[in-house]
């Protein structure tokens, strides 16, 4: 695919038709990390930050047991 970068205010752009984004799984909205390496410049998804409880618990330690912290003794006029 050929295409041309165009002004676009005070900077420059790049149309991707859909197709390519489809087959990029790249949507409207996504964000996206570029690096430019060797005169080339590679777009990459970046993956959700969406924390899944599920999949957070599944990689603690077998028999794992949290523990209290405190915040130490009252520093001020403060009442517990």
């Amino acid at each position: 695919m050929v295409t041309k970068v165009q002004k676009w205010g005070n900077s420059q752009g790049l149309r991707l038709p859909k197709q390519v984004l489809e087959m990029a799984q790249l949507a409207v909205g996504d964000d996206v990390e570029i690096v430019v390496r060797n005169e080339e410049i590679t777009v990459r998804k970046l993956r959700s930050k969406h924390f899944d409880l599920e999949d957070l618990v599944s990689r603690m330690p077998r028999g794992y047991r949290g523990s209290e912290d405190g915040f130490g003794a009252p520093a001020g006029k403060e009442q517990w």
